[in-house]
This record gives C-alpha cells, sequence and structure tokens, in this order.
C-alpha cells in the first residue's frame, strides 16, 4: 500500500469517525429534549393532581419556586424606571 493510499484510508477512517461522533452529539441531544419534555409532563400531571408521588413533590415544588422567582423579577426589572443619567463610564 503507498503512501497516498495510508493517506486516503486515514481520511476515510476519520471520516467516519466524525460522522459516528455527530451522530451521538445528536442522540444526546435527543435524549436532553426528551427529559426536558418528560420533566414538563410531570409538572403539568402533578399541578394536575393527575400524578402523585412523594418524590416528584419536592421536584416540582422546586419548579414552581424558580418559576416565581422568575415572573417576580421579569415584573420587577418593568417597574424599574430607566435612569435619566449619563451612561456609566467604561472602567
Amino acid at each position: 500500500m503507498g503512501l497516498l493510499d495510508k493517506a486516503k484510508s486515514a481520511a476515510e477512517t476519520a471520516a467516519q469517525k466524525a460522522k459516528e461522533g455527530v451522530e451521538d452529539v445528536q442522540t444526546r441531544k435527543d435524549l436532553h429534549g426528551a427529559y426536558v419534555e418528560l420533566g414538563k409532563k410531570t409538572v403539568e400531571l402533578v399541578d394536575a393532581g393527575t400524578l402523585e408521588h412523594a418524590e416528584l413533590t419536592a421536584l416540582v415544588g422546586r419548579v414552581t419556586e424558580l418559576r416565581a422567582k422568575l415572573e417576580d423579577d421579569a415584573a420587577e426589572s418593568q417597574a424599574e424606571p430607566a435612569s435619566s443619567g449619563p451612561p456609566a463610564k467604561p472602567l
């Protein structure tokens, strides 16, 4: 096998490994998305009273707290008046 044949073979092997790596990343991304969907549906079911489990109660409570914090933060940022002074000077 000549030098060019070896280089071509190595390039093909590297391309195949890269393709497999991309497929693996996509599968992991899809899995993450499935977990997110599962979590959202679980919160909906717990909030609706359709699903009850002691281990879910604390987790759903945490989601509820975080949602409330985001809503409070958004309300506060809308309520703050815009600064009438000059912009801050960069350091």
